[in-house]
């Protein structure tokens, strides 16, 4: 069940800063307060091709292909 949660003593210039906000994305104050609270607070969830991007820009310096044997072979290597 969502909560009620009442905000006091804004400044001036925050509340003006919100409101204009809450204009430019056509929102009320209070879903445009909730918007700012869920991208500060919430972690993003990257979809499936952001995810695959990015494990392509990590991937695309190394020099490949790489087998198991080579992965194997990797991890065993500065062990005792």
């Amino acid at each position: 069940m969502p909560t009620t949660l009442t905000l006091k003593g804004i400044p001036d210039d925050l509340y003006a800063r919100l409101k204009g906000a809450a204009e430019a994305h056509r929102r009320s104050l209070n879903n445009e307060t909730i918007a700012i609270l869920e991208t500060a607070l919430m972690p993003m969830k990257a979809t499936h091709s952001e995810r695959i991007a990015r494990a392509r820009a990590v991937r695309a310096p190394l020099k490949g292909p790489f087998l198991a044997k080579d992965i194997d072979r990797a991890k065993r290597r500065d062990r005792p």
